[in-house]
């Protein structure tokens, strides 16, 4: 009964194994390794979003064509006193007939234009540069936001595979203990129930196998939809997670992301573009005048070329256009506030990711200067002592959870220092500064 027990979880251990290990051996055998850069790179050239949102600039760029053309001239060809229905102009007496004095037909040729007062078109066009310089800057914001994201995805591949590494070597451990007690029980060195209990805590880690695995495929497709690849295509990740310790002060990050952070060089931009609005309302108050030139040319009883000259006007006695320069006055203020509201935002912002950072660190050196190396020895230690017999089965299996979760600490502790850079990085917005991102 204990072989056949034994039997059936070296099959399941095994087959954990072998799925666990599928992901990374399709990706080598593809050779497709990507480090955090690439990843990156490959996430601003082919995520689909962030190629979706890029047609908002190409859109701001066809309203600067807009705005910068002028008025179109109007003509008109006009025929008139047409003697269609047979009426017959005449202006003397024919056949007893009174003369109906009627036409001449008359041809003339018109051209009006519109003159556009006020500057008009100089602030129309500088309005949607404006529109244009906000939605460029929106889009680096976009870039900021999709480089974090991307990178906290990546962390979360590496995270998983090191949980699904440390699982996989604590399954191989049971393993060769199942296998030495099965010698042992045969030998009467152990009673059965020795066994059954290495038995069961195999089958455990066989299943924290399966339960990293899928961990892995879910962290590894959260990332591939960010890269914009396909559902079918296999990659591995590098351990390239960032371990440096830079030594930062808060005013020099708060003095970088006032100057880099493009969320707020976007409402900066904005006070320009709300300004450049009011002039262009202030403009649209100025009315326009309509200039037109008439050529007219007479035939039948009267033949006569003449010439005539146009002027039109309106005239502002109700509509100065008031409601627009109204609004244009408080979207400039509220232009204004907004910028003061995310200039706190954004003080906050590197606060709250300082403060990430201090407390990762702390927890990262605190792992890696005392806990690791102990763990590690206690463990080594265990397993020796309980194949030797001198200690029991529960001893070991408490020193090897008690260095799974110092293991596991410490995988999340640098996962999350990891993080905490990274996040310095979005709320300084040195991923976005001048240089480091080709943007559009």
């Amino acid at each position: 009964m204990g072989t056949m027990k034994h039997s059936f979880l070296k099959v399941v251990c095994a087959v954990s194994i072998v799925l666990g290990s599928r992901c990374l051996l399709d990706a080598q055998q593809a050779g497709d390794t990507l480090t955090m850069d690439e990843a990156v790179n490959e996430a601003i050239a082919h995520n689909l979003d962030y190629l979706a949102q890029k047609y908002d600039l190409s859109i701001a760029e066809a309203q600067i064509v807009t705005a910068r053309l002028r008025p179109n001239p109007i003509l008109t060809l006009d025929a008139d006193h047409l003697d269609f229905l047979g009426t017959g102009f005449s202006t003397v007496s024919t056949n007893g007939k009174m003369p109906n004095n009627g036409g001449p037909t008359e041809y003339s040729i018109r051209t009006d234009y519109l003159h556009e007062r006020g500057g008009k078109r100089q602030a129309r066009t500088e309005l949607a540069v404006g529109n244009r310089d906000v939605t460029r800057l929106g889009l680096a914001d976009s870039v900021r936001g999709l480089i974090q994201t991307v990178q906290n995805a990546y962390v979360d591949v590496v995270a998983a595979r090191d949980t699904l590494k440390l699982a996989q070597e604590n399954l191989t451990t049971f393993d060769d203990i199942a296998s030495i007690n099965q010698v042992r029980f045969k030998d009467g060195d152990i009673a059965e129930v020795e066994l059954m209990r290495s038995q069961v805590a195999e089958l455990q880690f066989a299943n924290s196998v399966r339960q990293a695995e899928l961990q892995v495929s879910s962290s590894m497709s959260k990332l591939q939809l960010l890269l914009g690849r396909s559902k079918l295509q296999r990659f591995d990740v590098a351990d390239d997670l960032r371990h440096d310790m830079p030594d930062l002060t808060r005013d020099a990050l708060v003095g970088e992301a006032m100057q880099q952070r493009p969320d707020l060089q976007a409402l900066v931009r904005d006070e320009g573009r709300a300004a450049a609005d009011l002039r262009l309302q202030k403009a649209n108050a100025r009315v326009d005048w309509q200039f037109g030139t008439e050529y007219r040319k007479q035939d039948a009883t009267a033949h006569a070329d003449t010439l005539g000259f146009f002027l039109q006007s309106p005239v502002p006695l109700f509509n100065r256009n008031q409601g627009e320069i109204a609004r244009a006055q408080q979207a400039e203020s509220q232009a204004e506030a907004r910028t003061r509201a995310q200039r706190a935002t954004v003080e906050n912002d590197v606060d709250l990711a300082l403060l990430e950072y201090q407390t990762a660190r702390t927890s990262l050196e605190k792992i890696e200067g005392s806990m690791l190396g102990k763990a590690r020895d206690v463990r080594s230690i265990s397993e020796y002592s309980y194949k030797r017999g001198d200690i029991s089965f529960v001893d070991f299996l408490d020193a090897v959870r008690a260095y799974n979760d110092t293991m596991q600490s410490y995988n999340d502790a640098r996962a999350e220092y990891a993080r905490s850079l990274y996040g310095l990085d979005a709320a300084t917005g040195s991923t976005t500064a001048a240089g480091k991102v080709p943007l559009p």
